[in-house]
C-alpha cells in the first residue's frame, strides 16, 4: 500500500511538473524572441510525463516492448520529416501532426468504446465527445494537409452541401447518444459513429479554399487539444488534461484572431460555407500594372528614407527570406529605416510569416503586425511587396462587391511608392484581382522573389 501510494503520488506530482513546463514552454512560444526554448520546456515537459508514465505503469497490463517501439518509430519518424521539410511545406506538416493528435485521442476513446470496460455513463460519454472530436480533426487534418501539399487542387462544392453535412453531424450525434445510453453499444454502433465522425471531418474540409487554411489549420489544433483533455479525464491523467485544456485554449484563441483578421465571426467560420467567393473575384478592379526595371526599383529603394517591407507566401515559396534580409541590412547601412509589416494570415498557417524572418536572422524589434505598422504607411517612401496579394487588396476596404470586403489589411497603398515582386500578371492564391497592383504610385517587379531581390540587391550596391 506505501509503495503504490507513494508511485501515485509520484506520478501526479510529476504531472504537474509537466504541466506547468506545457504551459510555460507554450507562453515563451508566443515570442520568436524566446519560441525555441519555448519548444525546448514542452518538450521537457512531455519527456518527464512520458517517462513517468512509463515507469509507473506496471499496475495496468501492458506489452512494454510494443510501447517503447512505437514511441521509437514515431520519434525517429518525426525527428527526419523535421529535419528535411522544407519551411515552404511547415503548414502541411503542422496540419498533419495536429492530425495525429486528434487520431490518437480518437484511438484512446475507442479503445474504452470497443472494450466495453466503461464504469458509468459519464465516463461513456467523455469518451465518445472527445472520440468524435478527435476523429474530426483527423480526418479533417488530413484534408487540410492534401489541400497545402497539392494533392487536391480543387475545393468541392455542390448543392445541397450544408444540407448533407448537417444530416452526417446529425447521424453522429444520434449514434454517440445510443452509445452512451447503452441501447446499441455493440461494435458496429461504435463503428458507424467513428465512421461517421470522419467523414464529417472530411465533409467540413472539402469545400474550404486554400486561401483559408490559416484559420483550418489554428482550428483543427483547438480541436485536438480538446479531444485528448477529454481524454486526459477518461484515463484519468492529469498531464493529458491539462496539457489538452491548454492547447484547445490556445487553439481557440488563434483560431478567434484568425477569423478576426479575415473579418469573419467564429460562427461564421464554422457553419458558413467559409473559403466561398461572395462575388466575382475581379469585380472592380479596372486599369493596367505598370512593370518596373530593376536598376529603378534598386534607386528608389536606395534613396529613400523610410521602407515598409511586406512578405507573402510567394517569398515562402521562393525561400527568399535570407535575400531579403540581406537586401534589407544594405538598406540599413545607407540610413534608410526598415520595418516588416506581418498581416495575421499572410502564408499559410498563423505565424508563417514571422518562422521565416526568424529563420534569416531579422531582428524581432524590426517586426510589427498590422495594428501597429498601419499607421505608418503613410510615412512609408517605399512598400515593398514580395509575393503578397490579399492582405494588401485595397479593395477589402472600398469594394462591396469584393470577396475578401471587409477584411483588415496592411495599408500598403497609402505608401508614398509601391513596388510589388510578383511572379506574373495573374490572380493570387485565392484567386482575387488585387486593385493595388494598378494603382498610379504602384509598380510590378516581375520574377522569382529569390531573384528578383538578388538583382535588388545589386541595384541598390550600384545607385552608389
Amino acid at each position: 500500500m506505501g509503495t503504490e501510494l507513494t508511485a501515485a503520488t509520484l506520478t501526479q506530482l510529476s504531472y504537474l511538473v509537466a504541466a506547468a513546463l506545457f504551459i510555460l514552454g507554450l507562453k515563451r512560444m508566443s515570442s520568436p524572441v524566446t519560441a525555441v526554448s519555448g519548444v525546448r520546456w514542452a518538450g521537457l515537459g512531455m519527456l518527464l510525463a512520458t517517462l513517468v508514465t512509463l515507469a509507473f505503469m506496471h499496475a495496468t497490463p501492458v506489452n512494454l516492448t510494443l510501447v517503447v517501439a512505437a514511441i521509437a518509430i514515431g520519434g525517429s519518424l518525426a525527428w527526419i520529416s523535421g529535419k528535411r521539410v522544407a519551411m515552404t511545406d511547415m503548414p502541411q506538416m503542422i496540419a498533419l501532426y495536429n492530425g495525429m493528435g486528434g487520431g490518437a485521442a480518437a484511438a484512446i476513446a475507442a479503445v474504452e468504446l470497443y472494450g466495453g470496460n466503461e464504469t458509468s455513463v459519464t465516463h461513456v460519454a467523455i469518451a465518445a465527445i472527445g472520440g468524435f472530436i478527435g476523429s474530426v480533426s483527423f480526418s479533417g487534418s488530413l484534408i487540410a494537409f492534401a489541400k497545402l501539399q497539392g494533392l487536391i487542387t480543387k475545393s468541392v462544392r455542390f448543392g445541397g452541401q450544408k444540407l448533407v453535412n448537417l444530416a452526417v453531424l446529425l447521424a453522429t450525434l444520434v449514434t454517440g447518444v445510443m452509445i452512451v445510453a447503452g441501447l446499441h453499444s455493440g461494435p458496429g454502433m461504435v463503428s458507424a459513429f467513428f465512421a461517421l465522425a470522419l467523414l464529417l471531418g472530411i465533409a467540413m474540409t472539402l469545400p474550404i479554399g486554400g486561401a483559408d487554411m490559416p484559420v483550418v489549420i489554428s482550428l483543427y489544433n483547438a480541436l485536438t487539444g480538446l479531444a485528448v483533455g477529454f481524454e486526459g479525464f477518461v484515463l484519468d491523467n492529469a498531464a493529458m488534461i491539462i496539457a489538452g485544456t491548454v492547447v484547445g485554449a490556445a487553439g481557440t484563441l488563434l483560431t478567434q484572431l484568425m477569423a478576426k483578421a479575415m473579418n469573419r465571426s467564429l460562427g461564421n467560420v464554422l457553419f458558413s460555407n467559409f473559403g466561398e467567393t461572395a462575388g466575382p473575384a475581379g469585380a472592380g478592379v479596372t486599369g493596367t500594372q505598370k512593370a518596373i526595371e530593376v536598376s529603378d526599383a534598386g534607386v528608389m529603394l536606395a534613396f529613400s528614407q523610410k521602407v515598409i517591407v511586406v512578405p507573402g507566401y510567394g517569398m515562402a515559396v521562393a525561400q527568399a527570406q535570407h535575400k531579403v534580409w540581406e537586401l534589407c541590412q544594405l538598406l540599413i547601412d545607407r540610413g534608410v529605416k526598415v520595418r516588416f509589416a506581418i498581416h495575421p494570415v499572410a502564408g499559410r498557417m498563423p505565424g508563417h510569416m514571422n518562422v521565416l524572418l526568424a529563420e534569416a536572422g531579422v531582428p524581432y524589434e524590426l517586426i510589427a503586425d498590422l495594428d501597429e505598422i498601419n499607421a505608418e504607411f503613410e510615412t512609408a517612401d517605399v512598400a515593398l511587396i514580395i509575393g503578397a496579394n490579399d492582405v494588401v487588396n485595397p479593395d477589402a476596404r472600398t469594394n462591396r462587391q469584393s470577396p475578401i470586403y471587409g477584411m483588415p489589411i496592411l495599408n500598403a497603398d497609402r505608401a508614398k511608392n509601391v513596388i510589388v515582386i510578383k511572379r506574373g500578371q495573374g490572380q493570387g492564391f485565392s484567386g482575387i484581382d488585387n486593385a493595388l497592383f494598378v494603382l498610379d504610385q504602384t509598380r510590378m517587379l516581375y520574377g522569382d522573389a529569390q531573384s528578383a531581390v538578388g538583382h535588388l540587391i545589386q541595384a541598390v550596391k550600384a545607385a552608389g
